[in-house]
Protein backbone atom coordinates (compact mmCIF):
# COMPACT_ATOMS: atom_id res chain seq x y z
CA UNK A 1 0.00 0.00 0.00
CA UNK A 2 1.55 3.19 -1.23
CA UNK A 3 -0.47 5.18 1.75
CA UNK A 4 2.47 6.96 3.09
CA UNK A 5 1.42 10.21 1.18
CA UNK A 6 -1.10 10.87 3.15
CA UNK A 7 -0.60 13.61 5.69
CA UNK A 8 -0.58 13.44 9.32
CA UNK A 9 -4.11 14.41 9.58
CA UNK A 10 -5.99 12.28 7.67
CA UNK A 11 -3.95 9.16 9.09
CA UNK A 12 -5.16 10.47 12.55
CA UNK A 13 -8.27 11.01 11.41
CA UNK A 14 -8.54 6.94 9.88
CA UNK A 15 -7.15 6.03 13.38
CA UNK A 16 -9.44 7.48 15.52
CA UNK A 17 -12.37 5.98 13.64
CA UNK A 18 -10.69 2.27 13.61
CA UNK A 19 -8.56 1.73 16.24
CA UNK A 20 -9.85 1.29 20.00
CA UNK A 21 -9.01 4.21 22.23
CA UNK A 22 -6.69 2.46 24.76
CA UNK A 23 -3.50 4.95 23.74
CA UNK A 24 -5.55 7.91 22.73
CA UNK A 25 -5.19 10.62 19.69
CA UNK A 26 -1.73 9.43 18.27
CA UNK A 27 0.97 12.42 18.70
CA UNK A 28 2.33 11.05 15.44
CA UNK A 29 2.16 8.62 12.93
CA UNK A 30 5.96 7.62 11.98
CA UNK A 31 6.57 5.84 8.44
CA UNK A 32 10.24 4.96 8.54
CA UNK A 33 13.69 5.27 9.89
CA UNK A 34 17.19 4.83 10.21
CA UNK A 35 19.52 4.63 12.74
CA UNK A 36 18.04 7.00 15.32
CA UNK A 37 16.35 8.87 13.30
CA UNK A 38 12.80 8.52 12.21
CA UNK A 39 10.45 10.89 9.95
CA UNK A 40 6.41 11.34 10.16
CA UNK A 41 3.76 11.53 7.61
CA UNK A 42 4.46 14.64 7.29
CA UNK A 43 8.21 14.52 6.44
CA UNK A 44 9.24 16.02 9.23
CA UNK A 45 12.66 14.45 10.87
CA UNK A 46 12.85 13.10 14.44
CA UNK A 47 16.39 12.04 16.77
CA UNK A 48 14.61 8.77 18.51
CA UNK A 49 15.95 9.01 21.55
CA UNK A 50 13.53 6.56 23.05
CA UNK A 51 13.94 3.68 20.82
CA UNK A 52 9.84 2.27 21.01
CA UNK A 53 10.17 2.33 24.42
CA UNK A 54 13.53 0.74 24.82
CA UNK A 55 13.09 -1.72 22.19
CA UNK A 56 15.34 -0.04 18.70
CA UNK A 57 18.80 -1.54 20.35
CA UNK A 58 20.53 -1.36 17.02
CA UNK A 59 18.43 1.26 15.63
CA UNK A 60 15.84 1.46 13.21
CA UNK A 61 15.93 -0.25 9.86
CA UNK A 62 18.84 -2.10 11.02
CA UNK A 63 21.00 -3.94 7.70
CA UNK A 64 21.32 -7.39 10.35
CA UNK A 65 17.64 -7.37 11.07
CA UNK A 66 16.35 -6.60 7.62
CA UNK A 67 18.61 -9.21 6.59
CA UNK A 68 17.65 -11.59 8.82
CA UNK A 69 13.72 -11.11 8.52
CA UNK A 70 14.44 -11.81 4.88
CA UNK A 71 16.19 -14.82 4.90
CA UNK A 72 14.06 -16.44 7.23
CA UNK A 73 10.60 -15.22 5.77
CA UNK A 74 11.94 -16.84 2.32
CA UNK A 75 12.58 -20.51 3.89
CA UNK A 76 10.11 -20.86 6.80
CA UNK A 77 8.03 -17.81 8.80
CA UNK A 78 5.94 -20.31 11.25
CA UNK A 79 5.44 -23.96 12.67
CA UNK A 80 3.65 -23.96 15.70
CA UNK A 81 5.36 -25.90 18.87
CA UNK A 82 4.42 -28.77 17.60
CA UNK A 83 7.92 -28.63 15.81
CA UNK A 84 11.19 -27.19 16.27
CA UNK A 85 13.51 -24.84 14.38
CA UNK A 86 17.09 -24.29 14.15
CA UNK A 87 16.84 -20.63 14.85
CA UNK A 88 14.77 -21.51 17.94
CA UNK A 89 17.25 -23.64 18.98
CA UNK A 90 20.06 -20.94 18.30
CA UNK A 91 18.71 -18.26 19.89
CA UNK A 92 18.09 -20.30 23.18
CA UNK A 93 21.45 -21.75 22.93
CA UNK A 94 22.84 -18.31 22.95
CA UNK A 95 20.87 -16.66 25.77
CA UNK A 96 21.75 -19.21 28.26
CA UNK A 97 25.17 -18.77 28.45
CA UNK A 98 24.61 -14.81 28.30
CA UNK A 99 22.19 -15.24 31.51
CA UNK A 100 24.80 -17.53 33.15
CA UNK A 101 28.07 -15.55 33.28
CA UNK A 102 28.09 -14.87 36.80
CA UNK A 103 27.78 -18.86 37.43
CA UNK A 104 28.97 -20.24 33.94
CA UNK A 105 27.64 -24.26 35.40
CA UNK A 106 24.41 -23.35 36.12
CA UNK A 107 21.69 -25.32 34.21
CA UNK A 108 19.17 -23.21 32.47
CA UNK A 109 16.43 -23.51 29.86
CA UNK A 110 14.67 -21.03 28.08
CA UNK A 111 10.90 -20.24 27.03
CA UNK A 112 9.89 -17.86 24.36
CA UNK A 113 7.20 -15.64 24.63
CA UNK A 114 5.96 -12.95 22.03
CA UNK A 115 6.40 -9.79 24.53
CA UNK A 116 7.84 -8.46 27.78
CA UNK A 117 4.36 -9.28 29.42
CA UNK A 118 4.06 -12.76 28.41
CA UNK A 119 7.95 -14.10 29.54
CA UNK A 120 6.24 -12.85 33.14
CA UNK A 121 3.22 -14.59 32.88
CA UNK A 122 5.22 -17.50 31.90
CA UNK A 123 7.32 -16.57 34.71
CA UNK A 124 4.19 -16.28 37.04
CA UNK A 125 3.17 -19.72 36.56
CA UNK A 126 6.43 -21.18 37.33
CA UNK A 127 6.12 -19.81 40.61
CA UNK A 128 3.12 -21.54 40.82
CA UNK A 129 5.01 -24.99 40.00
CA UNK A 130 7.22 -24.73 43.39
CA UNK A 131 3.82 -25.47 45.28
CA UNK A 132 3.66 -21.96 47.14
CA UNK A 133 1.11 -19.19 46.10
CA UNK A 134 2.21 -15.56 47.37
CA UNK A 135 4.80 -13.17 45.27
CA UNK A 136 6.88 -10.53 46.99
CA UNK A 137 6.62 -7.68 44.57
CA UNK A 138 7.94 -3.94 44.45
CA UNK A 139 6.41 -0.48 45.01
CA UNK A 140 6.91 1.10 41.68
CA UNK A 141 6.80 -1.74 39.89
CA UNK A 142 6.00 -2.24 35.86
CA UNK A 143 5.60 -5.53 34.46
CA UNK A 144 2.87 -5.44 32.10
CA UNK A 145 -1.12 -5.35 31.73
CA UNK A 146 -1.65 -8.56 31.18
CA UNK A 147 -3.46 -9.80 34.34
CA UNK A 148 -0.74 -12.02 35.87
CA UNK A 149 1.84 -9.20 35.00
CA UNK A 150 -0.34 -6.85 36.02
CA UNK A 151 -0.91 -8.34 39.06
CA UNK A 152 2.54 -7.42 40.58
CA UNK A 153 2.48 -4.11 39.17
CA UNK A 154 1.96 -1.46 41.55
CA UNK A 155 0.44 1.40 39.78
CA UNK A 156 -2.92 1.53 41.31
CA UNK A 157 -4.19 3.40 37.58
CA UNK A 158 -3.43 0.52 36.10
CA UNK A 159 -4.86 -2.17 38.83
CA UNK A 160 -7.77 -0.74 39.88
CA UNK A 161 -9.83 -1.25 36.90
CA UNK A 162 -9.38 -5.07 36.87
CA UNK A 163 -9.20 -6.06 40.09
CA UNK A 164 -9.73 -8.78 41.91
CA UNK A 165 -6.12 -9.35 40.23
CA UNK A 166 -4.39 -13.46 40.68
CA UNK A 167 -2.36 -14.06 43.50
CA UNK A 168 -1.75 -13.31 46.65
CA UNK A 169 1.06 -9.88 46.02
CA UNK A 170 2.91 -8.51 48.97
CA UNK A 171 4.38 -5.12 48.28
CA UNK A 172 7.57 -3.66 49.71
CA UNK A 173 9.60 -0.94 49.56
CA UNK A 174 11.58 -1.06 46.32
CA UNK A 175 15.43 -1.23 47.67
CA UNK A 176 14.72 -1.69 51.56
CA UNK A 177 16.17 -4.82 52.56
CA UNK A 178 14.95 -5.08 55.73
CA UNK A 179 11.57 -5.15 54.43
CA UNK A 180 12.06 -7.88 52.05
CA UNK A 181 13.55 -9.44 54.51
CA UNK A 182 10.34 -9.20 56.72
CA UNK A 183 7.99 -10.51 53.86
CA UNK A 184 9.85 -13.66 52.78
CA UNK A 185 8.45 -16.15 54.71
CA UNK A 186 8.26 -20.45 53.83
CA UNK A 187 4.60 -19.31 51.80
CA UNK A 188 6.53 -17.38 49.16
CA UNK A 189 6.95 -18.87 45.72
CA UNK A 190 9.07 -16.07 44.37
CA UNK A 191 10.17 -12.61 44.57
CA UNK A 192 10.19 -9.86 41.70
CA UNK A 193 12.28 -7.08 41.24
CA UNK A 194 13.28 -4.92 38.05
CA UNK A 195 17.02 -4.12 38.45
CA UNK A 196 16.11 -0.14 37.73
CA UNK A 197 12.64 1.02 37.79
CA UNK A 198 12.22 2.25 34.30
CA UNK A 199 8.23 3.18 34.25
CA UNK A 200 8.62 4.91 38.19
CA UNK A 201 11.31 7.25 36.63
CA UNK A 202 14.56 5.25 36.00
CA UNK A 203 15.34 4.58 39.75
CA UNK A 204 17.51 2.14 41.07
CA UNK A 205 17.29 0.06 44.71
CA UNK A 206 21.12 0.71 45.77
CA UNK A 207 23.84 -1.30 45.32
CA UNK A 208 23.34 -3.64 47.87
CA UNK A 209 19.71 -4.63 47.28
CA UNK A 210 20.30 -7.24 45.21
CA UNK A 211 22.71 -9.27 46.79
CA UNK A 212 20.43 -8.99 49.95
CA UNK A 213 17.51 -10.14 47.84
CA UNK A 214 19.25 -12.79 46.74
CA UNK A 215 20.41 -14.01 50.04
CA UNK A 216 16.84 -14.23 51.26
CA UNK A 217 15.54 -15.74 48.65
CA UNK A 218 17.90 -18.56 48.55
CA UNK A 219 17.86 -18.71 52.78
CA UNK A 220 13.91 -19.03 52.70
CA UNK A 221 13.68 -21.18 49.28
CA UNK A 222 11.89 -18.81 47.28
CA UNK A 223 12.86 -18.03 43.28
CA UNK A 224 14.53 -14.98 42.87
CA UNK A 225 12.84 -13.36 39.57
CA UNK A 226 14.06 -10.90 37.71
CA UNK A 227 12.70 -8.46 35.00
CA UNK A 228 15.13 -7.33 32.63
CA UNK A 229 12.68 -6.70 29.75
CA UNK A 230 13.84 -2.83 30.01
CA UNK A 231 16.87 -3.19 31.58
CA UNK A 232 18.47 -6.13 30.06
CA UNK A 233 20.97 -7.02 26.31
CA UNK A 234 23.79 -4.39 26.74
CA UNK A 235 20.71 -1.30 27.69
CA UNK A 236 22.50 -0.54 30.96
CA UNK A 237 26.17 -1.54 30.08
CA UNK A 238 25.76 -5.48 30.94
CA UNK A 239 24.34 -8.29 29.16
CA UNK A 240 21.59 -8.11 31.76
CA UNK A 241 22.10 -5.36 34.38
CA UNK A 242 21.77 -7.75 37.58
CA UNK A 243 25.08 -8.69 36.41
CA UNK A 244 26.65 -5.61 37.93
CA UNK A 245 26.00 -6.60 41.46
CA UNK A 246 27.14 -10.21 40.55
CA UNK A 247 24.15 -12.31 41.71
CA UNK A 248 22.14 -15.16 39.39
CA UNK A 249 18.79 -15.17 40.06
CA UNK A 250 16.51 -18.00 39.79
CA UNK A 251 14.41 -16.47 36.77
CA UNK A 252 14.94 -13.73 34.59
CA UNK A 253 12.17 -12.25 32.07
CA UNK A 254 13.64 -10.47 28.91
CA UNK A 255 11.83 -8.86 25.44
CA UNK A 256 12.07 -5.66 24.12
CA UNK A 257 15.73 -5.67 22.57
CA UNK A 258 16.19 -9.21 21.67
CA UNK A 259 14.65 -8.74 17.89
CA UNK A 260 14.74 -5.33 17.81
CA UNK A 261 11.21 -4.42 17.62
CA UNK A 262 10.35 -7.73 15.91
CA UNK A 263 7.27 -9.19 18.84
CA UNK A 264 9.74 -11.91 20.90
CA UNK A 265 9.81 -12.31 24.58
CA UNK A 266 11.72 -14.43 26.55
CA UNK A 267 11.43 -16.59 30.04
CA UNK A 268 14.65 -17.72 31.29
CA UNK A 269 14.97 -20.49 34.50
CA UNK A 270 18.25 -21.36 35.65
CA UNK A 271 18.98 -23.77 38.48
CA UNK A 272 16.29 -25.95 39.71
CA UNK A 273 14.08 -24.01 38.33
CA UNK A 274 15.08 -24.78 34.60
CA UNK A 275 13.21 -27.87 35.22
CA UNK A 276 9.83 -26.56 36.69
CA UNK A 277 7.42 -26.74 33.49
CA UNK A 278 7.04 -30.37 32.19
CA UNK A 279 5.08 -31.14 28.98
CA UNK A 280 1.40 -29.30 28.57
CA UNK A 281 2.12 -26.96 31.68
CA UNK A 282 2.49 -24.06 29.17
CA UNK A 283 2.21 -23.37 26.12
CA UNK A 284 2.00 -20.47 22.75
CA UNK A 285 1.02 -20.13 19.37
CA UNK A 286 4.04 -17.66 17.70
CA UNK A 287 6.61 -17.75 20.48
CA UNK A 288 9.85 -18.85 19.00
CA UNK A 289 8.54 -18.99 15.96
CA UNK A 290 11.53 -19.25 13.39
CA UNK A 291 11.66 -15.37 12.22
CA UNK A 292 11.99 -13.72 15.50
CA UNK A 293 14.19 -16.41 16.78
CA UNK A 294 16.34 -15.33 13.67
CA UNK A 295 16.20 -12.13 14.31
CA UNK A 296 17.24 -12.16 17.79
CA UNK A 297 19.71 -14.60 16.49
CA UNK A 298 21.55 -11.20 14.23
CA UNK A 299 20.79 -8.84 17.30
CA UNK A 300 22.61 -10.93 19.98
CA UNK A 301 25.52 -11.54 17.03
CA UNK A 302 25.25 -7.39 16.52
CA UNK A 303 25.72 -6.48 19.78
CA UNK A 304 28.41 -8.84 20.53
CA UNK A 305 30.65 -7.67 17.59
CA UNK A 306 29.94 -4.12 17.43
CA UNK A 307 30.70 -3.73 21.57
CA UNK A 308 27.39 -2.63 22.52
CA UNK A 309 27.53 -2.92 26.02
CA UNK A 310 30.41 -1.06 26.38
CA UNK A 311 29.25 1.35 23.97
CA UNK A 312 26.27 2.09 25.72
CA UNK A 313 27.79 2.10 29.22
CA UNK A 314 30.22 4.74 27.53
CA UNK A 315 27.36 6.78 25.96
CA UNK A 316 25.23 6.73 29.17
CA UNK A 317 28.41 8.40 31.16
CA UNK A 318 28.84 10.94 28.50
CA UNK A 319 24.82 12.03 28.83
CA UNK A 320 25.35 12.04 32.21
CA UNK A 321 28.11 14.61 32.64
CA UNK A 322 27.26 16.40 29.78
CA UNK A 323 23.70 17.16 30.98
CA UNK A 324 25.06 18.28 34.76
CA UNK A 325 27.54 19.72 32.89
CA UNK A 326 24.83 22.47 31.73
CA UNK A 327 24.81 23.95 35.30
CA UNK A 328 20.69 24.03 34.45
CA UNK A 329 19.26 24.76 38.12
CA UNK A 330 16.04 22.98 36.70
CA UNK A 331 18.16 19.97 36.89
CA UNK A 332 18.45 17.61 40.10
CA UNK A 333 20.52 14.81 38.74
CA UNK A 334 20.91 11.65 36.11
CA UNK A 335 19.90 8.43 36.87
CA UNK A 336 20.25 5.03 35.84
CA UNK A 337 22.93 3.14 33.96
CA UNK A 338 24.10 2.78 30.35
CA UNK A 339 21.62 4.39 28.34
CA UNK A 340 18.82 3.86 30.12
CA UNK A 341 18.97 7.39 31.92
CA UNK A 342 16.06 9.65 33.86
CA UNK A 343 17.21 13.23 33.73
CA UNK A 344 15.45 14.43 37.50
CA UNK A 345 14.13 17.84 37.25
CA UNK A 346 13.06 19.94 40.63
CA UNK A 347 9.81 20.91 39.57
CA UNK A 348 6.55 18.86 37.20
CA UNK A 349 7.03 20.02 34.00
CA UNK A 350 8.36 16.25 32.51
CA UNK A 351 5.44 16.20 30.57
CA UNK A 352 5.93 19.77 28.88
CA UNK A 353 9.17 19.07 27.98
CA UNK A 354 8.31 15.95 26.26
CA UNK A 355 5.98 17.71 24.25
CA UNK A 356 8.61 20.64 23.22
CA UNK A 357 11.01 17.98 22.25
CA UNK A 358 8.73 16.39 20.02
CA UNK A 359 7.53 19.71 18.36
CA UNK A 360 11.78 20.65 18.39
CA UNK A 361 11.99 17.11 16.71
CA UNK A 362 13.53 15.17 19.81
CA UNK A 363 11.41 11.77 20.96
CA UNK A 364 11.63 11.49 24.56
CA UNK A 365 8.69 10.86 27.45
CA UNK A 366 8.05 11.83 30.92
CA UNK A 367 7.18 8.20 32.98
CA UNK A 368 6.91 10.66 35.58
CA UNK A 369 6.00 14.49 36.33
CA UNK A 370 9.80 15.07 36.84
CA UNK A 371 11.54 13.06 35.33
CA UNK A 372 12.46 12.56 31.36
CA UNK A 373 13.36 9.07 30.53
CA UNK A 374 16.23 8.88 27.49
CA UNK A 375 16.84 5.08 26.23
CA UNK A 376 18.34 6.06 22.61
CA UNK A 377 19.17 3.19 20.28
CA UNK A 378 22.37 1.65 21.50
CA UNK A 379 23.59 2.37 18.05
CA UNK A 380 23.10 6.25 18.63
CA UNK A 381 25.90 8.70 17.55
CA UNK A 382 27.46 10.87 20.20
CA UNK A 383 26.69 13.93 18.11
CA UNK A 384 23.10 12.80 18.41
CA UNK A 385 23.31 12.95 22.00
CA UNK A 386 25.39 16.40 22.68
CA UNK A 387 22.92 18.09 19.99
CA UNK A 388 19.66 17.38 22.39
CA UNK A 389 21.83 18.39 25.26
CA UNK A 390 22.59 21.48 23.80
CA UNK A 391 18.89 21.77 23.00
CA UNK A 392 17.64 21.26 26.27
CA UNK A 393 17.84 24.38 28.16
CA UNK A 394 15.95 25.73 25.45
CA UNK A 395 13.38 22.57 25.77
CA UNK A 396 13.03 23.99 29.82
CA UNK A 397 11.94 26.82 28.82
CA UNK A 398 9.35 26.16 26.73
CA UNK A 399 7.57 23.94 28.98
CA UNK A 400 7.54 26.48 31.61
CA UNK A 401 6.39 29.04 29.45
CA UNK A 402 3.29 26.89 29.32
CA UNK A 403 2.81 26.25 33.28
Amino acid sequence: MSGHAIDQRTWGERYDRTLMNTFGHPRRVLVRGRGADVWDADGKHYTDLLAGLAVHALGHAHPAVVKAIGEQAGMLGHISNLFASPPQIELGERLVPLATLNAPQTPARVFFANSGTEANEAAFKLSRLTGRGRIVAMEGSFHGRTMGALAITHNEHYRKPFEPLPGEIVWVPYGDAVALERAVDETVAAVVLEPIQGENGVVEPGEDFLPAARRITADRGALLWIDEVQTGLCRCGRWFAHQRAGITPDIITVAKGLANGYPIGACIALGEAAGLFGPGQHGTTFGGNPIACAVGCAVLETMASEGLADRSERLGEHLAETVMALGDPRIDLVRGQGLLRGIVLNRPIAAGVADAALEAGWIINAPRPSVLRIAAPLVIAGEQLDAFVAALPGLLDAAQGRV
